[in-house]
C-alpha cells in the first residue's frame, strides 16, 4: 500500500499539521495530491478540536509546483477536460483561502508555481534562508492564472506583473520585501520561529479569529462609506455580545487567561 501523499497530525493543543508528502518529486502537484489537500483542509475546517493550521512539505521543497507526469498528462486532454482538470486545483485553493482558522506556512527549500498559490494562501508564511521563488508558468508557455487571485492579493499588481510575466527565480528576502512571505530565518531556526508564531495564534479566541479572517477578505478593496461603517460597527457589537468575547473582557479585567488557553 502506497503512502499517502498528504499526512494530518494534531497535537494536544490543537494545532494540526498537514504535511505534503511527495519529497522524491519536492511535493509537486498532481491530482490524487490535489484532492488529498482539499479534503484535508476540510477536515481541519471542521474539526472542533483543531485551533490552528500549520502547512508543510516533506524533504528538501515545500511544493515544486506541478509534476511533470500530471502536466504531460494535461497536453493530451481537450480544453473542457484542461478546465475541469484547474477548477480541481482553483477549489483547494479556495477551500485553504477560507479556511476559518489561522493557517502558518512552513516553506523550505522551492516554493514555485502553484507552491507560490499555497504559500499567499497562509495567513503568516515563514521561510527558510535560501528558499528559491519562481512564478515559472510562463517559462513553459502558460500562465499563473487559477493562483493568480491569491498571489496578487499577497504581493499587489506591480511585483505580480514582473514576476508572473518574467518567471524569473527570486530569493527569500526577495519573497519577504514583496509581501509574499513574513519572516526569513536560518534553515536550523525554521521550526522555533513557526512554533513562536503558533504560540501567538494559541493565545487569540478561536471565534474572533474567524470573524477576523472573513473581515479581512469583507473589507478589502471597499470604501470606507456609510454602509461599511454600519457594517463593521454590527460586528464588533456582535463579538462584544458573544460568550467568546464576554469571557475575554472579563479574564482581562481579572488578570486571567481566558477559557481557551490552555496550560
Amino acid at each position: 500500500m502506497s503512502e499517502a501523499t498528504v499526512l494530518v497530525s494534531t497535537d494536544a493543543r490543537g494545532v494540526a499539521t498537514v504535511t505534503l508528502n511527495r519529497p522524491d518529486i519536492r511535493n509537486a502537484f498532481n491530482e490524487a495530491l490535489i484532492e488529498e489537500l482539499r479534503s484535508a483542509f476540510e477536515r481541519v475546517a471542521t474539526d472542533p478540536k483543531v485551533r490552528l493550521m500549520v502547512l508543510a512539505g516533506s524533504g528538501k521543497a515545500f511544493c515544486a509546483g506541478g509534476d511533470l507526469n500530471w502536466m504531460r498528462k494535461q497536453g493530451t486532454l481537450s480544453e473542457k477536460e484542461n478546465q475541469e482538470d484547474a477548477y480541481r486545483l482553483a477549489v483547494m485553493l479556495k477551500t485553504l483561502d477560507i479556511l476559518p482558522k489561522p493557517v502558518i506556512g512552513r516553506i523550505q527549500g522551492a516554493a514555485f508555481a502553484g507552491g507560490i498559490g499555497l504559500v499567499s494562501c497562509c495567513d503568516v508564511a515563514i521561510a527558510a534562508e535560501g528558499t528559491k521563488f519562481s512564478l515559472s508558468e510562463v517559462k513553459i508557455g502558460l500562465a499563473p492564472a487559477t493562483i493568480g487571485p491569491y498571489v496578487t492579493a499577497a504581493i499587489g499588481p506591480r511585483q505580480m506583473r514582473r514576476y508572473a510575466i518574467s518567471g524569473e527565480v527570486f530569493e527569500a528576502t526577495e519573497a519577504r520585501r514583496i509581501g509574499l512571505v513574513h519572516e526569513v530565518v536560518p534553515a536550523e531556526g525554521l521550526d522555533a520561529a513557526v512554533g513562536k508564531i503558533v504560540s501567538e495564534f494559541l493565545l487569540g479566541g478561536p471565534e474572533a479569529q474567524a470573524a477576523s479572517k472573513q473581515l479581512v477578505r469583507d473589507v478589502t478593496g471597499r470604501a470606507v462609506d456609510e454602509a461599511l461603517m454600519r457594517d463593521t460597527a454590527s460586528r464588533i457589537a456582535k463579538r462584544r455580545a458573544s460568550p467568546e468575547g464576554i469571557e475575554g473582557l472579563q479574564s482581562f479585567l481579572e488578570k486571567r487567561k481566558p477559557s481557551w488557553v490552555r496550560g
